[in-house]
């Protein structure tokens, strides 16, 4: 064995190689080859030139690149040898090369460590009740009924209050006199009391009566989403066009046809069972991550920081894809999120990466697999619950080899915590 190792940490090595004889011809003349192949000297067609004016142009750029390929590949066979999962790119130093006779370095390597995992086995946790109650499936209705619901005009002398619904032309003005274009809206509904607008403006209408003028003068929250307008002060004028309120309609046979079920008796029968589906998602989802949060609380070990890098810059792709997304930020307003907010994005990169070492290591100590039979239970339960055809479901997850692999984890793990929380005590609220 020509190199020693020192153990920085538990996911960390330095290996150390000195070799005090040294022959590089063969993977020098490999290079050459290479590089005659490439050549494109003036005199000759593409990789043409003669082999000594190879060794007289380049010789030194070859020999570098020959001690590179050595110094990779001893790296290699040595982390091979000791069988580590490396992760990230392997650094060198303290390089010492005497051409022809000797080379000396060290390589330095973060690698997958090995996990002891405390016993979970006298862990307890409690998962919320699964049962749908009759509020529940009353809500739900409200909502299918919400979208035949109809606006109707409220005749009379009538104040505006909460649960109303007001058409409004407005306009706001800033402090310089700048009239946004965003900040204006003509025939605009609003429901007064659904919290749409910011704090103070719908409250300032209530009381008022179609074709009322108000005036609004109100400050934008300190946290408000777009950047620019925190914590800044801006005048509404506001005209009260009409005042209407909702009319929800009863369900009937024939509004439980028109959205898609046989009979009203089909429509609570059915939704009750896919509440009862969605709450048990939900307290088991709850459940899982009371879990792992313990798991990670209970188990240190050192993790790589190239994986810890690398999470974080998940995440932060990840929040910042959103922020543009939905609120439009662009980079710069992006950047500012991050620093006004003072978002820890390796915390939660560490939690995510620990979690995921856990994982992996009871997956292996259960005997976890995944195969196509999980696949086509997973594609046969999505289709039980959205009723899309099972071969269009399919061919979304087939002709895109990254979603199909990030179901398989994702069944992976369901399988995993299946057989954890039946190890562990968890009782049933």
């Amino acid at each position: 064995m020509s190199y020693s190792i020192e153990d920085i940490n538990g996911c960390t090595k330095k290996f150390k190689f000195n070799f005090e004889t040294l022959d590089l011809s063969a993977e020098i003349k490999l290079e050459l080859v290479k590089k005659q192949k490439e050549s494109n000297m003036k005199g000759f067609r593409k990789g043409k030139a003669p082999m000594h004016m190879i060794e007289k142009f380049y010789a030194k750029e070859v020999e570098l690149d020959a001690l590179n390929n050595f110094i990779q590949a001893k790296a290699f066979a040595a982390t091979s040898e000791e069988k580590l999962s490396i992760v990230g790119q392997p650094s060198m130093e303290n390089l010492k090369y005497d051409p022809g006779k000797s080379v000396s370095f060290e390589v330095i390597c973060e690698f997958i460590p090995e996990i002891k995992l405390k016993d979970y086995s006298k862990y307890h946790f409690s998962m919320d009740s699964v049962e749908v109650s009759d509020e529940d499936l009353e809500d739900l209705k409200k909502r299918y009924l919400d979208s035949k619901a109809q606006m109707v005009e409220i005749e009379g002398e009538v104040g505006l209050d909460k649960g109303m619904h007001a058409v409004l032309n407005f306009a706001g003005e800033l402090e310089n006199g700048e009239r946004p274009e965003n900040m204006k809206g003509q025939d605009f509904v609003l429901e007064i009391g659904s919290k749409s607008f910011i704090p103070g403006f719908e409250d300032g209408l209530l009381g008022a009566k179609k074709g009322d003028h108000r005036v609004l003068n109100l400050t934008f929250p300190a946290d408000y989403h777009a950047v620019e307008l925190q914590s800044v002060k801006v005048k509404f004028e506001v005209e009260v066009l009409e005042i209407k309120e909702k009319k929800v309609p009863a369900l009937t046979e024939e509004l439980a046809k028109e959205f898609g079920y046989e009979s009203t008796e089909e429509f609570f029968t059915k939704n009750r069972k896919l509440l009862a589906e969605q709450t048990k998602k939900r307290a088991e989802g709850k459940l899982q991550k009371e879990i792992l949060e313990k798991l990670v609380e209970e188990n240190k070990f050192d993790i790589p920081l190239s994986l810890i890098h690398e999470q974080e810059y998940t995440i932060r792709e990840q929040m910042a894809g959103e922020l543009k997304n939905r609120y439009g930020y662009n980079e710069d307003a992006v950047e500012d999120y991050f620093k006004k907010n003072g978002v820890d994005l390796t915390s939660q990169a560490e939690f995510q990466v620990r979690a995921g070492l856990i994982f992996g290591a009871l997956s292996r100590e259960f005997a976890i697999t995944v195969a196509d039979a999980d696949f086509d239970k997973k594609m046969e339960e999505s289709f039980q619950a959205t009723g899309l055809p099972l071969e269009t479901l399919k061919e979304y997850y087939l002709k895109d080899k990254q979603m199909k692999q990030n179901l398989m984890y994702k069944i992976r793990e369901e399988k995993t915590f299946e057989v954890l929380i039946s190890k562990m005590n968890v009782s049933q609220n």
